[in-house]
């Protein structure tokens, strides 16, 4: 544990994403938040409701608030092992549990109807005020909570970005999406599955300045042109975490538009069937031309025919690439404003 006169002074900003996930809210913070109390002397927690419909946000405050009115009693929902910590770094205080976020506030961003990762992510990035701000896109805490310091000494080391992410087996369809992004990205910075991830100011300055809307934050991250990195760490759990139907309709959107967004995947895909329709187009032409001294006529017209839909087909998509051109300047343009809308911000606790 680190002693008190050794605890990091910098501010720092915890971004936490929730929708429907009250089951896993109690490990989550038994888990992290020891690590903050005992490696920093201030920090905020930021937790956005991305419109849940479970009891998500009751489990939340109850964890918060009844640490503050019922003094050790709150340490029920806690795990005994942290139980035991809060009770040593709490000898002599009126409340054990009250030390665990002493000197830090604790505020719920309310989404107005559910809005997805990353536009309720970007809501909560833009309210944290810290010097550093972590962002937890899953509150899964399969990882040892060493490793959030970890990521912090990394960033320490000389970078801006630097991510948690697991060894583990990666879904199919996960392996699929960062292959073909990677392949069709003009980034020399190549992204893959994150647990969470720390940034500095300087890293959200530099994004900010950008004056892009954000839909996908780790294209935008690496494309930054700050130093990223990432730490790896293996699996405490054989079960991942689940996901529910509107998280893969999410994701499946998000992958989609990031394709879009992010890489030229479809301007080459354009030029290809341009290219083979060129080609095909030259073959015909070749094809009439030695007609003209060959004993064997082909039918009627067909000549003509096949030389009019290669040429024209040709045409249509050499005229598509300039449109996908265009119409990927006018997204750049449209990102410049921000998508999300806020219903309130709730403070639990601010000490």
């Amino acid at each position: 544990m680190v002693t008190a006169d050794k605890k990091e002074s910098k501010f720092v900003s915890v971004v936490v994403y929730l929708h429907n996930d009250s089951r896993h809210i109690a490990p989550f913070f038994d888990t992290v938040l020891g690590m903050f109390r005992d490696n920093f002397e201030k920090y905020e927690i930021i937790c956005v409701n991305d419109a849940s419909t479970d009891d998500s946000v009751k489990i939340l405050k109850d964890y918060f608030e009844k640490g503050e009115e019922t003094g050790k009693n709150g340490l029920s929902a806690m795990s005994q092992e942290t139980v035991e910590s809060v009770e040593a770094a709490g000898k002599g205080n009126k409340n054990g549990r009250e030390t665990l976020w002493n000197g830090s506030m604790i505020n719920i961003i309310h989404m107005s109807y559910f809005q997805g990762l990353e536009a309720s992510m970007n809501a909560g990035r833009d309210m944290a005020i810290g010097d550093f701000v972590y962002e937890f896109d899953d509150i899964n805490p399969d990882y040892p909570p060493e490793l959030i310091r970890d990521v912090y000494d990394r960033m320490l080391s000389g970078y801006d970005i630097v991510a948690a992410s697991c060894k583990g087996k990666i879904k199919l369809t996960s392996r699929l999406f960062y292959l073909f992004y990677n392949l069709t990205s003009s980034s020399r910075n190549k992204i893959g599955q994150e647990t969470f991830r720390i940034l500095s100011r300087r890293a959200i300055n530099r994004v900010m300045s950008m004056g892009q809307y954000i839909p996908y934050r780790k294209a935008v991250y690496v494309n930054c042109g700050l130093k990223t990195d990432t730490v790896y760490y293996e699996s405490r759990s054989s079960v991942g975490r689940h996901k529910s139907k509107t998280d893969g309709n999410e994701r499946m959107s998000l992958a989609i538009d990031s394709f879009i967004y992010f890489t030229n995947v479809l301007e080459r895909l354009s030029l290809v069937v341009s290219g083979a329709f060129l080609l095909f187009t030259l073959g015909v032409a070749v094809y009439i031309a030695g007609s003209f001294f060959s004993a064997n006529k082909p039918v009627e017209g067909w000549l003509s025919t096949m030389g009019f839909l290669s040429l024209g087909f040709f045409g249509v998509f050499s005229l598509l690439t300039f449109i996908l051109k265009y119409l990927s300047v006018m997204l750049s343009l449209i990102f410049k404003h921000q998508r999300y809308l806020i219903e309130g911000v709730e403070k639990i606790s601010k000490q």
